[in-house]
């Protein structure tokens, strides 16, 4: 089976499952404490779902994808293959807070996959500089 017959079985969940609020303050919370985490978690859960494709979210947050055989990858495939639906990712302040295994599989599947996520932090009208 290849990654083109596999992503057509990629399917995603109408909105974030709520365990992944709670990993994505987890995580920022190791970046930028405690109160900004929580902050920041709380406007994830309040914004709608929108889609932006695989290749521009990792682009945007400076990520590189995990290879497939990536351990956290290989489960979420498992998922998929196995019918489930995968949760939206979660982007605050231009770092993905949760579901960079599950990024990382769309990508690997089509760069170009339309990916749902909440998107926070982002302040309009103020550029943000990427280091060369």
């Amino acid at each position: 089976m290849s990654t083109t017959d596999i992503s057509r079985y990629l399917r995603w969940k109408q909105d974030v499952a709520a365990h992944d609020y709670a990993a994505a303050s987890s995580y920022l919370s190791i970046r930028f404490g405690e109160s900004r985490a929580e902050k920041a978690a709380a406007e994830l859960r309040k914004l709608p779902v929108i889609t932006r494709r695989a290749n521009d979210i990792m682009r945007a947050t400076g990520r590189e994808p995990l290879p497939l055989s990536d351990p956290g990858v290989v489960n979420e495939l498992k998922k998929v293959l196995g019918g489930e639906r995968l949760s939206p990712i979660l982007v605050a302040e231009a770092d993905i807070a949760d579901g960079y295994h599950r990024l990382s599989l769309a990508y690997a599947l089509d760069p170009y996959a339309e990916v749902p996520l909440k998107l926070g932090g982002v302040t309009v009208g103020e550029p943000r500089i990427v280091p060369l």
